[in-house]
């Protein structure tokens, strides 16, 4: 079986990702488990019982167990066609056994209150980019690798003029920068690591996609644009790519699950060096230990719950419709309007709930008037409200 593993990996055609994750998988439970037996012996009630055993281990979890052993599936039906076996030791017939439901993450509606307060807990503990990045996230539904990798001249103002394929670039300027411009995104890359190198891939999916983006959010990115010059649009604490960092740990914990104060170490103070004065900031209860994902889950909820057609949703997603549906549908740029003004909207309600003390101290200077740039906002706020009758 061991050998059989390995020319089977050997001959799976996956993106990198997934080839490690499988590997990963068979010499961690499928080798150690299956590796000394002959691919014929493996029998349907040995299976069982190790299927068993392996979703209910608490150092596996139920949802990676299935991974392993749809993984597992996998190879058996290819031994059948290799005529090693003549039938899989995995059973392909209706469920059986007890009854288990299974246990969903429990979520709560994505408040833009809540919101704000994680980007204020950014803006505290790394800075502007960290402000415009989490209200980024929360407006496009980025996956955080493609927020990693996002270039600046893929971002509005750059993008579409920027744009390098020669046809795409002539229909954007025409659909994104025409009589009734609509700023946008252009989601080209993710970063992931591949063959221990930080590299630019597709995004997942191979999900390219234009996202535009409301006015504020505009705003917002190209101040952070003319703050610095580096390639990234969201440069780490360090000014490096923010990939390196393992972002869950360094950043996404601290921010949703607050922080105290701290005060200055003197140099050789002790174990850990020095480090830099801090003030607190508090936690988000409904961020606290919880996934950054959560985020892109979140603007999913609030497109729905806006009415925006299936096919627009799913696409801004970076999500492909099965079917019919997926194949006849076609998102125009009546629909993308309506995604760019409702969130627009959806802000400026927001704004004017804010209070005269919304703006923390920064533990460093900021690069923008942040304040003056949110009185604005109010005051927009206020116009639309007097224009709409309100």
């Amino acid at each position: 079986m061991k050998d059989y593993v390995r020319d089977w990996l050997d001959g799976i055609d996956v993106g990198h990702l997934r080839e490690k994750a499988c590997r990963s998988m068979a010499r961690l439970y499928i080798v150690p488990r299956w590796g000394e037996m002959a691919v014929g012996d493996i029998k349907p009630s040995a299976y069982r019982a190790w299927k068993k055993d392996l979703l209910a281990s608490p150092k596996v979890g139920a949802d990676y167990g299935r991974e392993i052993l749809g993984l597992f599936a996998m190879m058996m039906d290819d031994a059948v066609e290799d005529e090693l076996r003549k039938a899989s030791p995995v059973s392909h017939k209706r469920r059986r056994g007890k009854y288990t439901k299974k246990t969903k993450e429990k979520k709560r509606y994505m408040d833009i209150t809540d919101v704000h307060q994680l980007a204020l807990n950014a803006l505290i503990f790394w800075g502007f980019p960290g402000y415009v990045f989490i209200l980024t996230m929360a407006c496009t539904g980025m996956r955080p690798a493609e927020l990693y990798a996002l270039r600046r001249e893929y971002v509005h103002p750059a993008w579409p003029g920027s744009e390098p394929d020669d046809e795409r670039r002539e229909e954007s300027i025409e659909r994104y920068a025409g009589e009734k411009p609509m700023p946008a995104i252009r989601v080209q890359y993710q970063h992931q690591w591949k063959d221990s190198e930080l590299t630019l891939l597709p995004p997942k999916y191979d999900s390219h996609r234009t996202l535009v983006i409301p006015p504020f959010l505009a705003e917002l990115l190209e101040m952070l644009l003319d703050s610095h010059d580096g390639e990234w649009m969201f440069p780490s604490i360090n000014n490096s790519p923010l990939a390196k960092a393992n972002f869950t740990y360094q950043y996404w914990r601290k921010i949703a699950d607050g922080r105290e104060a701290r005060t200055p170490r003197a140099k050789g103070g002790g174990r850990g060096g020095t480090w830099r004065p801090l003030p607190g900031w508090p936690a988000v209860k409904a961020y606290a230990g919880k996934r950054l994902y959560l985020l892109r889950h979140g603007h999913k909820e609030w497109i729905d719950e806006d009415g925006h057609s299936r096919v627009a949703v799913e696409s801004r997603m970076g999500h492909e419709i099965a079917g019919v549906e997926g194949t006849y549908s076609n998102v125009t740029p009546t629909m993308e309007r309506a995604i760019m003004d409702s969130l627009q909207a959806r802000w400026l309600g927001f704004v004017v709930t804010l209070e005269p003390d919304w703006l923390p101290e920064s533990p460093k200077p900021l690069p923008v008037d942040l304040s003056g740039w949110m009185k604005k906002q109010v005051s927009s706020a206020h116009e639309s409200d007097r224009s709409s009758g309100l």
